[in-house]
């Protein structure tokens, strides 16, 4: 049985990851780190308000890191150093350096660094990528994601990302890491990344738009575009070859559509559940989670190419 010990109680904590974890049958939920103690009420577990007390008072076998980004980095090496294994929520932290920090704590320690590039786990994924293998679109020679939306966090319960010393970034870190983390998953080492990033519509500290181009070791190009200032909504990924197109647009939809005809593969309902359930069968089993901290470190890199 692994228990675990949620910090941070924001919205996604609430309605996925702390389900996922109360849901998963080899897990229980030892205790919360919150700064408001009502917010632990629901779950019937011991609260504290302050992560060090939390190590030293808990059970806690994993540690949950579902805080703003510049706190990722501190806390998890405090969590891993203390022998905790850790599942951290993406980005992996506010850089590169900061996220090399982490990844050194859980080597040092013999520890597991899970971090929640739950995309990876989606099933239509793990189709196209066999689809690719069996050379479904001959060579693949270029992908291409899209995040579209219109987001200002300003005013709202997410209002740190704003911040640049709380998030790292706007649209770049919040939904472009998982695209550039979809990206390596599939492709693998990325050698070259350049970028441009502008705040041409809210009046924001951050960027509200970014475009990266990443080279890999393979040969595969990749375009990210993601932007806060699109009424039209886009959640496009597709990833063309030699032969032929797999479109995976919407990414967070079913629709998987390849040259040999359309699927629907849907996505868990709870998205988080499936990466829950990976990284406790990692810990279980003695094997790295499908996203796990040296993994990650990719996505920190290229981003880091990127950021001016």
């Amino acid at each position: 049985m692994i228990s675990w010990l949620m910090v941070g109680v924001g919205d996604i904590a609430r309605k996925r990851v702390l389900p996922a974890i109360l849901a998963e049958p080899r897990s229980r939920l030892a205790g919360i780190v919150t700064r408001d103690p009502a917010k632990a009420e629901p779950y019937g577990v011991k609260s504290w308000s302050d992560l060090s007390s939390a190590l030293a008072g808990c059970d806690a076998t994993a540690v949950y890191i579902a805080t703003p980004v510049y706190l990722h980095a501190a806390q998890t090496v405090a969590a891993l150093r203390s022998g905790r294994h850790v599942l951290c929520e993406k980005p992996m932290a506010l850089n590169y350096a900061h996220a090399l920090a982490m990844q050194r704590a859980s080597e040092e320690t013999r520890r597991t660094l899970g971090i929640a590039y739950y995309r990876r786990m989606y099933p239509k994924v793990d189709r196209a990528r066999e689809l690719m293998e069996a050379g479904a679109i001959g060579r693949p020679v270029f992908a291409e994601a899209a995040a579209h939306e219109w987001f200002n966090p300003m005013g709202t319960s997410r209002a740190w990302l704003a911040d640049p010393k709380q998030s790292g970034g706007g649209p770049l870190r919040d939904i472009g890491s998982h695209r550039i983390d979809l990206m390596n998953y599939l492709f693998g080492k990325p050698i070259r990344a350049v970028g441009h990033s502008s705040t041409l519509v809210h009046p924001l500290q951050v960027e509200d738009n970014a475009t990266v181009m990443i080279e890999y070791e393979g040969g595969v190009r990749g375009v990210v575009d993601v932007r806060w200032h699109s009424r039209v909504v886009r959640d496009e990924f597709r990833v063309r070859g030699t032969e032929g197109e797999i479109d995976l647009s919407p990414l967070n939809g079913p629709e998987l559509v390849h040259p040999g005809g359309v699927e629907r593969i849907a996505a868990a309902e709870n998205l988080h559940y499936p990466c829950v359930e990976d990284f406790v069968s990692a810990i279980v089993r003695g094997i790295l989670p499908r996203s796990y901290g040296e993994g990650a470190l990719a996505a920190e890199w290229v981003m880091e190419q990127v950021t001016p």
